[in-house]
């Protein structure tokens, strides 16, 4: 298992690579579908295939809520609970504590929180965490980490980051010493914070470097600052990476910023965009994002992007979608969210064939000129 940089962009940081996992090889770059309580909302699995998905992210904070860590052990683990054969990344939940729970309370040993969904209290250490993951199966698991929002002092970002530093140690630890399982079939990412902090940055991924990790992540991006902080953190953080790990962005993004974090080196992404706009009728398309909802499509029976071969495209018109959300029908929400999926999914392959021939610079001048039309107010 591990990662191969395949070949590097001449013009900019993009690189190509292959991922191999116990479940199966991850071109990259990559984007990860969000299943976060072991399903991406509205796809099933064999549509998730047939979109070209060869990975998704589950939550580790929401399956230990429910269904519970015991039924998925009994079942398996996650893949055959969900019947997802192949890859899976779970992220350890550290942002749904800080971001979803009633109250929780932090020290160095772990955090306490209430669940919610029940109020239910809780405590978990970086050990358990790993433990979880450890019973779920999932092929990347991501050690508990503290993130803070945007705007944060720099007195909260070193303490955040001095705890993720602790911690990161300590999940490291547990695998070595404890868990031979996951040091055979599962990788474990270590995580960089430091907020927009660059010399907290520098010094998170020196000291987690250090520590050793399969490959690395760039956390407490897109938490509410400016892109241009978050263009600005990605291309600074790159340059401290190992080149021969895997570097995965969490939680971002849209289109325009995935394009952006790839030039600057980043191989791995997540996000709830594609199926959480696709919900309330948002459609990503090749020439830009636009509401179906909206009074523009009521007789336009064009597809919803025709340079899209996904089922929703071959099949249906914007009419059709517009009148499907305006009447509340479930299916709408399914086929602008498999659209969505289609369109991500084929940008990554897009990307990666680009990097492949040495024109990323041009294929990324290309697709932001075009992407930027406004179909619609």
């Amino acid at each position: 298992m591990g990662f191969r940089l395949i070949v590097k962009d001449k013009k900019t940081k993009a690189r190509l690579g292959k991922l191999t996992t116990a479940h199966g090889l991850i071109d990259t770059p990559c984007f990860m579908p969000v299943g976060t309580q072991g399903t991406v909302k509205g796809i099933s699995p064999a549509q998730l295939e047939e979109a070209g998905a060869q990975i998704v992210l589950s939550n580790a904070y929401h399956l230990f809520l429910r269904p519970g860590i015991e039924i998925i052990k009994k079942a398996g683990g996650l893949h055959k609970f969900m019947n997802w054969q192949q890859p899976i990344l779970t992220d350890s939940g550290g942002y749904q504590v800080f971001s979803l729970a009633l109250l929780r309370k932090l020290s160095d040993e772990g955090v306490e929180f209430q669940s919610h969904i029940d109020g239910f209290r809780h405590f978990i250490t970086p050990e358990e965490v790993i433990r979880i993951q450890a019973d779920l199966g999932s092929d990347i698991i991501m050690p508990l980490d503290e993130c803070v929002h945007y705007p944060c002092s720099r007195d909260q970002a070193e303490v955040a980051m001095e705890r993720t530093v602790e911690w990161a140690k300590r999940s490291r630890a547990v695998v070595s010493c404890q868990l031979s399982v996951v040091r055979e079939k599962q990788m474990l990412f270590g995580i960089i914070q430091g907020a927009t902090y660059d010399d907290l940055r520098k010094e998170c991924a020196a000291r987690i470097t250090e520590i050793g990790f399969d490959g690395y992540a760039v956390g407490g991006v897109s938490v509410g600052e400016p892109k241009n902080l978050m263009y600005n953190t990605l291309e600074f953080i790159a340059d401290f990476l190992p080149q021969e790990r895997a570097r995965y962005c969490m939680g971002v993004g849209l289109p325009e910023d995935i394009i952006e974090a790839v030039a600057e080196g980043i191989d791995m992404f997540d996000c709830v965009v594609p199926t959480r706009y696709g919900r309330n009728g948002t459609a990503f398309t090749s020439a830009g994002k636009f509401i179906i909802r909206n009074a523009a499509f009521a007789q336009d029976l064009s597809a919803l992007d025709d340079k899209c071969g996904c089922y929703t495209c071959k099949n249906f018109s914007r009419a059709y979608l517009r009148h499907l959300f305006n009447t509340e029908e479930m299916l709408g929400p399914q086929l602008v969210s498999l659209h969505n999926i289609h369109f991500y999914l084929g940008l990554m392959r897009d990307i990666r064939e680009a990097i492949s021939k040495d024109r990323f610079t041009e294929f990324k001048k290309g697709f932001l000129a075009g992407y930027n039309v406004k179909l619609c107010a």
